[in-house]
C-alpha cells in the first residue's frame, strides 16, 4: 500500500465534507439557513428537504384518532388501561378514607384517656 497509513474516525470524516458537498454538488441539499445565515450544505435525506440536523423533531400526533393509534401502539399490556386506572383511584380513595378514619379514632382515645399522646413510640418499645 502506498502513501500514509491514516487512523479515521469521526473528526477525519468530517473534515471531507465541504469538499464533498460543497455548493457544486449535484445532489439535493439542505435548504435550512446556518445560524451564521448561510444555506446548510449538507445532503438533504429527509422527506422534507433538510438533513439529519436541521429536519426537526416530530410535533406528535394531534388529532383524537392520531393519538388513539399511539395508545393503542404503546399499550403492551392491561395493567394501565383507564378501567384499571379508575379502580387504582378508586382504592386510593378508600384508602385515605379508612386513615383518616383511623386518626379520628386515634384522636378520640387520646382525648377520653384510653391511648396516651405517645403511644406510637410505647408500642415501637414494646415490640423491641
Amino acid at each position: 500500500m502506498f502513501g500514509e497509513n491514516q487512523k479515521i474516525t469521526k473528526n477525519n470524516l468530517l473534515k471531507g465534507i465541504p469538499w464533498r458537498f460543497g455548493p457544486n454538488w449535484p445532489g439535493k441539499t439542505c435548504v435550512a439557513k446556518t445560524r451564521k445565515g448561510t444555506p446548510c450544505q449538507r445532503p438533504a435525506k429527509l422527506p422534507v428537504g433538510r438533513c439529519r440536523l436541521h429536519g426537526g423533531a416530530s410535533t406528535g400526533p394531534r388529532t383524537k384518532d392520531g393519538l388513539k393509534r399511539l395508545a393503542d401502539s404503546k399499550t403492551i399490556h392491561g395493567r394501565f388501561t383507564k378501567l384499571e386506572r379508575e379502580k387504582a383511584k378508586a382504592r386510593a380513595e378508600q384508602g385515605r378514607i379508612i386513615r383518616r378514619e383511623l386518626k379520628e379514632l386515634e384522636t378520640w382515645f387520646i382525648d377520653n384517656g384510653y391511648l396516651k399522646k405517645n403511644w406510637r413510640k410505647d408500642w415501637d418499645d414494646l415490640l423491641k
